[in-house]
C-alpha cells in the first residue's frame, strides 16, 4: 500500500473519530435533562406528566427529522446535511440555556431534537469512508459514544445546576457541539452527492413528517391529559389518514422517499418491531428511576439531590455505552435475534425484581445498569445488522427508520411512565404513591418480556 493511500486511510479514521466525539457531545446535550428533571419540575412548577413532556419534546422533533435527514444525506451527502443540522442544534441549545419559562425551554428542545438525525448521517459517512470489515465496529462505536454522552450529561447536570443554574446545563454542552462541528467540518472528507435523475419526493417527506408529528404530539396529549374518547379517536383517525396518504404517494412516486419494498422486507420490519418493544421498556425506566430517587426520604423515597441522582445513574450510563459498543460485533457473531433474546431476559428479570424490591438505592442502580445493557446490545445489534444489510445508497433512510422507532419507543415509555405516576398520585400531596412506582416497574418488565414473543413471532414469519 502506497504512502498516499495509507495517509488517506488515516485521515478517514481520524475524521470518523471526530464524528464520534461530536456524537459524544450531542449525547451529553440530550441527556442533561434526565437527572435534572425533578429539579426542572420544581423550578418551573410542573407535574410529572408535564415533566415527561420536557423530556419528550426533543424526541418528537427527532422522530420527524431523522428520516428526512437520512434521505437527504443519501442524496446530497452526509457531511453537507450534518453540518446544517448542527447549526440548528446549536441554536436550540443556546435558546434553552436562556429560557425564562417552560414554553421557551420547550422551543429550545424542539430545535435540539434535530440532533437525532445525526445518527443516520453518521452511518452514511461510516459506510462511505471505512472498509466494509470495519463498518460494524465503527457503527457500534459511534452509537456507543452518543450513548456515552449520557455518562457525561448524567455526571455534569447536577454539579452545574447546583453550582451555577440549570441554564448552564444546556449552555456548556452546546459550546462543545459547536467546537466539534467545526472540527468535523475541517477533517471529514466530503462525500459526493448520489447522482439521480429524479427530484426529492417532497410530498412523501411532508406526509411522513406529518404522520410522525401527529402521532408523537397525540401520544403526549393522550398520556398526559384527560382527553375525551372523541378527541382520542380524532387523533387516531388523523394518524391513520396521514399514514394512508403517505403509502399511496410512495407507491406512485418515481423516486419515493422510502422504498416500500425495502420497508416490507421481513428483516426490516422485524427489526422495527423489536426495537419498539425494547425501547418502550427502557423509556419507562429512564423516567421512573430519577423520580423515585427524588421522592422525599420521609416516605418510601430517598430524597436525593440532582447531583447525587446523576452519580447514581452513572453506572447505568456506562453500562449502556459499553453495551452499545459491542452490540454490532455481537450481532455479527451470534446473530441479532440471539442478542435481543439475551437482552430481553436480563431486562425483564431485573424490572420484575425491582417492582417487588426497591427499598435501597443499590436496587435501582443495579436495575438501571442491567436494563441499559439489555436495551443497548439489542437495539445496536438490530441497527448494525440493518445498516450493513441494505444497499449503500439506502443506508441513511433504512437506519433512520430504526432511529425513529427507537425515539418513538423511548417517548412512549416516558409518557406511559408519567401517566402511571400521575394516575397514582396521592390527592393530599400530589406526589405518586409507592404502588405507582411498583406498577410502573412491573409494566416495564412485562413490556420487555414481549420482546421474547416478538422474536418468536418474527422468526416464524421469516421461516414461512
Amino acid at each position: 500500500m502506497s504512502q498516499a493511500v495509507v495517509s488517506r486511510v488515516r485521515i478517514r479514521r481520524l475524521s470518523i473519530g471526530a464524528l464520534g466525539i461530536l456524537a459524544l457531545a450531542l449525547g451529553t446535550l440530550q441527556t442533561v435533562v434526565e437527572p435534572a428533571l425533578p429539579l426542572l419540575q420544581r423550578e418551573l412548577g410542573v407535574s410529572p406528566g408535564e415533566g415527561a413532556l420536557v423530556a419528550n419534546t426533543l424526541l418528537i422533533t427527532g422522530a420527524v427529522v431523522a428520516p428526512v435527514a437520512g434521505k437527504l444525506g443519501d442524496r446530497y451527502g452526509g457531511k453537507r446535511v450534518l453540518i446544517r443540522l448542527m447549526a440548528v442544534v446549536a441554536a436550540g441549545g443556546l435558546l434553552a440555556s436562556l429560557a425564562p419559562n417552560l414554553p421557551v425551554l420547550l422551543l429550545g428542545q424542539v430545535l435540539q431534537g434535530v440532533m437525532v438525525g445525526a445518527l443516520p448521517l453518521s452511518f452514511i459517512l461510516v459506510r462511505k469512508h471505512l472498509p466494509a470489515g470495519e463498518s460494524h465496529l465503527a457503527i457500534g462505536v459511534v452509537t456507543a459514544l452518543f450513548t456515552g454522552g449520557g455518562i457525561v450529561g448524567t455526571l455534569i447536570a447536577g454539579p452545574i445546576a447546583d453550582g451555577l443554574s440549570w441554564h448552564w446545563m444546556f449552555a456548556l454542552p452546546t459550546v462543545a457541539v459547536i467546537a466539534m462541528t467545526l472540527v468535523v467540518a475541517r477533517l471529514l472528507p466530503h462525500d459526493p452527492p448520489v447522482p439521480s435523475d429524479h427530484r426529492i419526493d417532497w410530498p412523501g417527506v411532508l406526509l411522513l413528517s406529518g404522520t410522525l408529528l401527529t402521532f408523537m404530539v397525540g401520544l403526549v396529549r393522550v398520556t398526559s391529559a384527560d382527553l375525551p374518547p372523541l378527541a382520542v379517536g380524532a387523533i387516531a383517525v388523523a394518524v391513520a389518514g396521514l399514514a394512508t396518504g403517505w403509502v399511496a404517494v410512495e407507491r406512485r412516486a418515481v423516486s419515493p422517499m422510502v422504498d416500500l419494498r425495502m420497508l416490507a422486507r421481513p428483516a426490516m420490519w422485524h427489526a422495527c418491531v423489536l426495537t419498539l418493544v425494547i425501547t418502550t421498556s427502557f423509556g419507562m425506566v429512564t423516567f421512573l428511576l430519577p423520580q423515585l430517587f427524588a421522592v422525599s426520604a420521609d416516605g418510601y423515597g430517598f430524597g436525593v439531590s440532582t447531583t447525587d441522582i446523576g452519580l447514581l445513574l452513572l453506572p447505568g450510563a456506562i453500562a449502556g455505552a459499553a453495551s452499545d459498543s459491542v452490540g454490532g460485533v455481537a450481532a455479527r457473531r451470534f446473530g441479532p435475534r440471539a442478542v435481543v433474546v439475551a437482552g430481553a431476559v436480563v431486562t425483564a428479570a431485573a424490572l420484575l425484581a425491582l417492582a417487588s424490591q426497591h427499598s435501597a438505592e443499590w436496587h435501582l442502580v443495579l436495575a438501571k445498569a442491567l436494563t441499559a445493557i439489555g436495551a443497548g446490545i439489542g437495539t445496536t445489534a438490530l441497527l448494525a445488522n440493518t445498516a450493513t444489510g441494505v444497499e449503500t445508497r439506502d443506508t441513511g433512510i433504512a437506519t433512520s427508520l430504526l432511529v425513529v422507532t427507537r425515539v418513538i419507543g423511548v417517548a412512549l415509555g416516558v409518557q406511559v411512565g408519567g401517566a402511571i405516576l400521575d394516575a397514582g398520585a396521592v390527592p393530599e400531596t400530589g406526589l405518586p404513591a409507592e404502588s405507582a412506582f411498583a406498577t410502573g416497574f412491573a409494566v416495564a418488565g412485562l413490556v420487555a418480556a414481549l420482546a421474547l414473543l416478538a422474536v418468536r413471532f418474527t422468526k416464524k414469519g421469516a421461516q414461512t
